[in-house]
């Protein structure tokens, strides 16, 4: 992008339908007199092995992001940035703008969205349980890990995305 809004040029993130769903109530609730562009519809037979319905949905989604994108007010909202530029589930983008984390919007963006992961206290904890069997060490790490800009993302799958 070349707005000024966003922390990060570029990003890289698989979202499923139901959090583009999420994202469109969210900014619905915030700014009541905007009328947002409605998502494509939800077919009751789509098909992932259809290519004519995989983009025709995948056409509906980036036009209401490019509409969404032109509001002023819509570009303030939070939960758009973390939607865009991390891969943060729908609930942990709630726990994040409401201050209910220990890590700020711009902690989030510039630390986790190159990283494809979720908050780094979940990776510890998995880390920790795997390494407590291997081994008595504790981490010395700050919580935020790595934030090297470089480390590339190339829009994998993760189990996560696979859930239908």
């Amino acid at each position: 992008t070349n707005s000024m809004c966003f922390t990060r040029k570029t990003s890289c993130v698989r979202r499923r339908f139901r959090e583009f769903v999420w994202l469109r109530q969210r900014l619905q609730s915030n700014a009541v007199l905007i009328q947002l562009p409605e998502l494509p519809s939800k077919t009751p037979f789509f098909n992932m092995n259809n290519p004519h319905h995989v983009d025709h949905r995948r056409q509906g989604l980036q036009e209401f992001l490019e509409k969404i994108l032109q509001d002023a007010l819509l570009l303030s909202d939070s939960r758009l940035h973390l939607f865009l530029q991390t891969q943060l589930s729908p609930e942990d983008m709630e726990a994040c703008v409401s201050g209910q984390t220990k890590y700020s919007v711009a902690d989030a963006i510039h630390s986790f969205a190159s990283l494809n992961r979720r908050f780094p206290i979940e990776d510890e904890e998995r880390k920790k349980g795997k390494n407590d069997a291997d081994s008595d060490s504790e981490s010395s790490s700050s919580g935020l890990g790595p934030s090297d800009d470089s480390i590339s993302c190339g829009c994998k799958a993760s189990p996560a995305s696979e859930e239908s």
